[in-house]
């Protein structure tokens, strides 16, 4: 099972470790480079989906680590691999992802960390 939230729910907790306030958000975008590029939530790293099975032990196995994609789909995919062959159990999907995100008027970033 896939645990999931929603960019409303997200936000607050991203903007608090974003601004220091609290611990960091762990967010991880698994979107090509090239979408990465073309808009993507602040500080969040990319792991390209094809690339994931060789990053997974850059993975935190501690903490929430919220995963990202365009809408939803391939990080879910994300999300259901690394439980199933990594066994990690603090993975949530962002349901409606960087197209959520933008269309809630959060802040996106261009171009590659």
């Amino acid at each position: 099972m896939v645990k999931s939230t929603d960019v409303k729910t997200l936000y607050p907790l991203w903007l608090a470790g974003h601004e220091k306030s609290a611990p960091p958000c762990i967010m991880i975008d698994v979107r090509s480079p090239e979408e990465y590029a073309q808009g993507h939530v602040p500080g969040v790293a990319l792991i390209p989906l094809n690339a994931l099975a060789a990053r997974a032990h850059e993975v935190p196995k501690q903490g929430d680590v919220y995963f990202i994609c365009h809408s939803g789909g391939r990080s879910a995919q994300a999300v259901m691999f690394l439980q199933r062959e990594c066994g990690h159990a603090n993975l949530i999907n962002v349901s409606g992802g960087t197209m959520a995100w933008s269309q809630a008027g959060f802040e996106i970033e261009k171009g590659r960390n």
